[in-house]
């Protein structure tokens, strides 16, 4: 059948997408209806761009003077508008994340009584908190408890009834959730500040408790919180301290009580208003050419320069996330710096005469006081927290990457500052007034600065444009994109323990008590060891990227293999890695699925069963018709070990791997599929077949399978035939090699896993299933792992599933990309887009 021309098909497969999605909400009526009834009204009313209009708001919006206006419609009638497009957009997708999931989930009629139980709750309990707040005093409150100041937007029931839809997840997503959900609402209320804020947030703990009242807590509790859940929270906490104030910048304008913690991690460019007020006096001389200089930054430098300090908490929490002592350690320098600035503001603020702020009253500036104390108790938090949780971080990271980030860092620090300096000096006309070559040097640190700190060093001349102008503004940007990256690959860099005698300790762990049929796979060169307290089992593994994976099951014995598996899962959590279990057997797979873990089939296992194999029968046509050929053509089977075979031999199996590669254009697959270094073992037995002029037209290697100190099966590795040499060579190689092996008394021959590739069981397959599947057809014409599983059922084995256990979904794509990469680890860019373009010519 002709295939359709590629734009035809992008057109249906956009069809086909779109009919996907308007089935998805077909499953939500309820919330369809009201998005289609927010959209018109705030259409119909001209609110979608600017809100509702002076004359409308007031009737429909809801605020501390609502209700005693006589607006008992304001808690609903604030649902069917948004204040503006940015919150339409937000909103509706609010809407269709939480009321879809919700009618699916409960049904529309208790997703619409959460939903309204959330917003009008919510409201009330909002509006009520703001005016307890300016009863008490709070400026904040009271700022907010002002009959212009109105809540209008239904994603206040939409947070609430997200948040009463977590009572219904597993308790890792439940946790999750909720902690996203609740530091997102709080971040806005403390830092955005406005009356929709605050109700927002009460909406989303009104929806918490209506779920746990309506829809009961979920039968698996949420425990404490694990090692890496508690790394993650200080994370997100500590994010949210940097996202915050960005969010300020973007936002015209904030009411928040932690403006002040704006104002230190970020930094505006001054407006040409505010200059020309400053320098119109000249008792501000210094403080003109500081604001001159703030101003020199435009553009892309200054919105880096402007959130710098922000940028350099979130490396930091990405850091926290993976347990780095190191980011442990300048968190809390950072937020000591902090406590102590706003602590001598605090200070500064008190010891000022009330009469120098104006006509306020003392008990005003005592308001004033409190309210800069707000970051202080933020500081204090996340310092208390950071030293609670002090234990959880104590990854070290390589000792050679922290000597290289110092000694990157301070090499980056002079090597700029000498470009600086020798580029002012060469363009020092540029600059106002001319500077000397030492001014120059004495003004290079303050250059590194973000614009907010520039009062740190005084301000000697300003750049007046051409090329000094871009050393001023793009100095400091380089100098902190390098310091950061070097920070995150720092943070990335695993450091897996070394320890010289490990992988003898494993081959003999291997040898005495064996494991999977990928047992001997663990003794390969480029894998780490992790062994229990008594040695008894080992998992071998590779850090990629932050993944540790295994090399299939834990070997040694028995019942210290199961032990393995947990022991080995918290000493990955000690390293701030994601244990991935890859290829294991099921015994394994529940095992991990006891302690929560998830898994999905990879490969499939192909076992011949050796003591009763007879070639005999139609099924084992192809196997005799190769037996037969190859016994007319003069072809042989000979066993060797490639250590000890001749020159002769070995170098014509190299010739035949080379050229088994270089015609695919693409690297070779390495991990758990061997290649010509992995021959190299006196372990591993090769099988090559050889004419009568020996030459060698085909070759396989064979793992030994160990139980008990015995050999009782063996694995087959690495497959390569001539191009030109005897077409059913593979057939006859597995055939003589099962024959050898049944002679000599081994129990089974496994012709190993098939990557992407599985037997059907007539099981509906879940959705990373299906995708998986998807990925081995979309590979099939490079690598051709499925044809690799229709060959080996020739040899009628038996089937057994190979699964991957992870313990987090969400870290699912990591995995993947660590897979691939372990996989191909040698992959260029050039191999790469080839490898793409072959997927997707096909």
């Amino acid at each position: 059948m002709a295939r359709r021309p590629a734009p035809i098909r992008l057109v249906h497969q956009g069809i086909a997408a779109l009919r996907g999605l308007l089935g998805l909400l077909a499953h939500a009526p309820l919330t369809l209806v009201f998005l289609v009834a927010l959209w018109t009204v705030g259409a119909l009313t001209g609110s979608l761009l600017d809100g509702p209009s002076g004359e409308l708001l007031p009737q429909v919006g809801i605020g501390t003077g609502s209700l005693a206006d006589g607006h008992w419609w304001a808690p609903l009638s604030s649902a069917l508008w948004c204040l503006d497009l940015v919150g339409y957009l937000a909103t509706s997708v609010l809407l269709l994340g939480f009321g879809a999931a919700g009618e699916r989930l409960l049904g529309p009629g208790r997703t619409a009584v959460l939903f309204l139980i959330s917003q009008v709750g919510g409201t009330l309990l909002g509006i009520g908190v703001i005016k307890l707040g300016s009863v008490a005093g709070w400026l904040w409150l009271n700022f907010l408890d002002d009959p212009a100041e109105l809540a209008l937007s239904p994603s206040t029931g939409a947070v609430g009834l997200g948040l009463a839809l977590s009572s219904r997840l597993p308790a890792l997503w439940r946790r999750r959730l909720r902690l996203a959900l609740i530091v997102a609402l709080v971040t806005l209320a403390l830092f955005s500040g406005y009356a929709q804020d605050v109700v927002r947030l009460c909406g989303g703990l009104v929806g918490m408790l209506a779920g746990l009242a309506m829809l009961g807590r979920s039968s698996k509790t949420v425990g404490a919180p694990s090692r890496s859940e508690t790394r993650v929270l200080l994370a997100l906490l500590l994010a949210a301290c940097a996202l915050g104030p960005v969010f300020m910048l973007l936002t015209p304008y904030t009411a928040g009580p932690l403006t002040a913690l704006g104002d230190v991690l970020t930094s505006p460019v001054p407006s040409a208003d505010q200059i020309e007020a400053i320098c119109a006096d000249p008792d501000f001389a210094e403080r003109c050419r500081e604001l001159k200089a703030r101003a020199n930054f435009d553009g892309l430098p200054s919105a880096i320069m402007s959130v710098l300090p922000a940028l350099f908490l979130l490396v930091l929490a990405e850091g926290l996330r993976r347990g780095r002592k190191l980011a442990w350690w300048s968190a809390t320098v950072a937020n000591l710096a902090l406590l102590v600035w706003f602590v001598q503001s605090i200070v500064d603020l008190m010891l000022t005469p009330a009469a120098e702020f104006g006509d306020i009253t003392p008990h005003t500036k005592g308001q004033l006081v409190f309210d800069s104390s707000m970051p202080v108790l933020l500081s204090v938090a996340m310092l208390i927290g950071l030293v609670v949780t002090r234990r959880q971080f104590t990854v070290a990271g390589p000792r050679r990457s922290r000597r290289r980030l110092v000694a990157f860092i301070v090499g980056a620090f002079v090597l700029l500052g000498v470009v600086y300096v020798l580029g002012g000096y060469a363009w020092r006309d540029q600059f106002d007034p001319q500077p000397g070559f030492g001014q120059l040097i004495a003004d290079a640190p303050s250059r590194f600065l973000p614009p907010g700190y520039l009062d740190l060093f005084p301000v000697r001349f300003i750049a007046t444009g051409g090329m000094a102008g871009l050393l001023c503004e793009y100095l400091g940007v380089v100098f902190w994109l390098l310091v950061l990256g070097a920070l995150l690959v720092t943070f990335w860099r695993a450091a897996p323990p070394t320890d010289e005698t490990a992988a003898a300790r494993a081959r003999d762990l291997a040898r005495k008590f064996g494991g999977s049929t990928l047992a001997h796979m663990t003794t390969w060169r480029g894998n780490n060891y992790w062994f229990t307290a008594d040695e008894q089992a080992v998992v071998a593994y590779r850090v990629v990227a932050t993944i540790a994976i295994t090399t299939g099951d834990p070997v040694g014995e028995p019942a210290a293999r199961i032990e393995a598996v947990r022991g080995f899962a918290d000493f990955c959590a000690r390293n701030g890695w994601t244990p991935c279990f890859y290829s294991v057997t099921e015994a394994i797979k529940d095992e991990t699925r006891e302690f929560g873990w998830s898994a999905v089939q990879v490969a499939e296992d192909t076992l011949v069963p050796l003591p009763e194999l007879a070639f005999t029968g139609k099924k084992w046509q192809d196997v005799r018709t190769a037996l037969n050929k190859a016994g007319k053509a003069g072809i042989t089977a000979e066993w060797w070990s490639y250590p000890k075979a001749p020159l002769a031999i070995t170098d014509q199996v190299r010739s035949i791997s080379e050229e088994w590669v270089a015609d695919k254009g693409l690297p070779e697959m390495g991990f758990t599929l061997g290649g010509l270094d992995e021959l190299n073992d006196d372990e591993v037995r090769c099988l090559v077949a050889l004419d009568a002029d020996r030459t060698v037209h085909g070759i396989t290697s064979w793992l030994p399978v160990h139980r008990d100190g015995q050999v009782v099966g063996w694995t087959l590795d690495f497959m390569r035939r001539r191009a030109t040499g005897f077409r059913g060579v593979m057939e006859f190689l597995i055939a003589s090699a099962a024959l050898s092996f049944k002679e000599e008394g081994a129990e089974f021959l496994s012709l190993s896993g098939a990557p992407l590739a599985r037997l059907d069981r007539g099981q509906q397959p879940g959705a990373l299933q299906r995708l998986l599947d998807f990925a081995g057809r979309a590979l099939e014409p490079v690598y051709g792992f499925r044809s690799l599983f229709a060959f080996k059922a020739k040899f009628q084995p038996t089937y057994q599933p190979m699964y991957m256990a992870y313990p987090d979904p969400a870290a699912l794509p990591r995995i993947a990309n660590a897979i691939g990469r372990a996989y191909l680890p040698n992959m260029g860019a050039r191999q790469g887009l080839r490898l793409v373009r072959r997927v997707l010519s096909r």
